[in-house]
């Protein structure tokens, strides 16, 4: 079955992350040494969506060849050269129809897969690898359903993707982190102040709980437990009084919401019917400051934690992950997903990302009257602690 892969495609969707690049990188690397060719598809699904059979110049914005001199130095830098869009070829909105494709009377959202197929087929594709966070495998899986050969490979800085312990950008994500909440020290200590800072984390905390646990923070609030502002006010009046410097830090997931109270988002829904996160920490910042009459200094790193070039962990993986995905193509196989279980390289079932949601064991790593990580007994443990 090997010797019938000629042509294999790649692509990268969702949210930016260090460790694309080193992953599309491999793959060329791979598949030009396996006598393959292989093209990108720019703009994640966006770009098999958009392509029109016949039209090549049009089809330029869409698709183009990776060859050696075109990837070879893409892995110096962080996110992905192929571009990247939050497109949902299996619930396409009438705003987001490619003109070639409206007709009169049609029902919105669309299911464009016959057309994803279709100009797959067109173009001759043996096989591809979607790399993407669960919202993009969440497609993969339905275009995996419908019969297609995919490789699958997981990314996101929030290390949520259901089926793997680890995904590309997590670590880079944390690194990032850890390094701003100690620069933060400076000034919240030279003012005295109560920190608060937001991390990227639609519905796992890992990021919060597990920044927070290497910088050594006060305190960690998570997507997964809703928080009293009551009491952790009063833990972080405490943890300021203990302080010889006399300041404190709290860490808080951008999906974390107070006992009673919503998620914080804003904006229209996306192809995936999510929102934009962000905010519960200026209105956590807000009512700490009420609460206490002390000067309160927020701080939203957003994009600062998925920026810049990937660190030595992410790279291992996204360069472990690609190898991974090629020798499994050329072994013929085809409807997986590339995982970290127990810190062991394996592979399980694309449709895996569906099947679950993946969060932090609060049973066993956070203490939720504290408001803390919780990180003992790791004999026996893998190294990411899942």
């Amino acid at each position: 079955m090997a010797s019938r892969i000629r042509k294999i495609a790649i692509l990268t969707g969702g949210g930016d992350v260090p460790g694309l690049n080193v992953a599309i990188k491999q793959v060329v690397r791979r598949a030009l040494k396996a006598d393959m060719e292989i093209v990108g598809f720019r703009r994640g699904w966006g770009g098999i969506v958009e392509y029109r059979p016949g039209d090549d110049e049009w089809n330029k914005h869409c698709v183009v060849p990776l060859t050696w001199n075109s990837v070879r130095t893409i892995d110096r830098t962080g996110g992905t050269f192929l571009h990247t869009s939050r497109t949902n070829p299996g619930k396409v909105r009438e705003k987001d129809m490619p003109e070639h494709l409206k007709r009169d009377g049609m029902t919105y959202p669309v299911d464009l897969t016959d057309t994803v197929i279709a100009n797959l087929e067109h173009l001759e594709i043996d096989a591809l690898i979607p790399i993407g966070g669960d919202d993009t495998l969440s497609y993969a899986a339905r275009l995996n359903q419908a019969g297609y050969p995919q490789i699958a490979i997981p990314k996101t800085m929030d290390n949520d993707v259901f089926g793997t312990d680890y995904c590309i950008g997590f670590g880079t994500a944390i690194t990032r982190s850890v390094q701003a909440i100690n620069d933060l020290r400076t000034p919240i200590g030279s003012h005295e102040r109560i920190g608060l800072i937001e991390l990227f984390g639609r519905n796992s905390g890992e990021t919060s709980l597990v920044s927070s646990y290497l910088a050594n923070v006060d305190r960690a609030l998570i997507s997964e437990v809703p928080f009293d502002i009551q009491k952790l006010t009063e833990q972080l009046l405490k943890d300021k009084l203990d302080n010889p410097s006399n300041y404190v830090i709290c860490t808080i997931s951008e999906g974390a919401k107070m006992i009673g109270g919503e998620i914080v988002q804003t904006g229209e829904t996306d192809a995936y019917g999510h929102k934009k996160l962000g905010g519960i920490g200026l209105i956590t910042a807000h009512q700490i400051k009420e609460l206490t009459g002390q000067n309160v200094t927020y701080q939203q790193l957003g994009y600062m934690m998925r920026c810049g070039a990937p660190d030595a962990l992410d790279r291992m993986v996204a360069m472990n992950f690609a190898n991974l995905a090629m020798d499994m193509l050329l072994h013929g196989a085809s409807g997986l997903m590339m995982s970290l279980t127990e810190g062991k390289y394996t592979t399980v079932g694309l449709n895996t990302c569906i099947e679950g949601k993946k969060c932090v064991d609060v049973d066993r790593f956070y203490d939720v009257e504290e408001y803390r990580p919780v990180i003992r007994r790791v004999n026996g443990l893998p190294m990411f602690l899942r």
